[in-house]
């Protein structure tokens, strides 16, 4: 049960490594245990080509200006209570 403990807490820190939400330490030892051993290796490894491909075949629709300022209006309108 620990093993996959492990496996999870890895798995997790790597995604954080990924996006750049490591601190300093934690990124070092993150990348220290990927160095010492093959199987987190090729998880990481997976895991970047994974994302690799997304960015590269996905295409994201973009959204208008309009679109943007009509939900920011909306958050602000939310945080602050209706205006009468």
């Amino acid at each position: 049960m620990k093993n996959v403990q492990n496996s999870q807490d890895f798995i997790t820190r790597m995604n954080l490594l990924l996006d750049n939400q490591l601190g300093p330490d934690a990124k070092e030892k993150t990348l220290a245990e990927i160095d010492t051993n093959p199987s987190y290796r090729e998880l990481l490894s997976q895991e970047q080509s994974f994302r690799d491909f997304i960015r590269s075949h996905i295409h994201r629709k973009t959204v208008s200006p309009s679109l943007v300022q009509s939900v920011k209006d909306k958050i602000h309108t939310s945080q602050n209570g209706p205006h009468f």
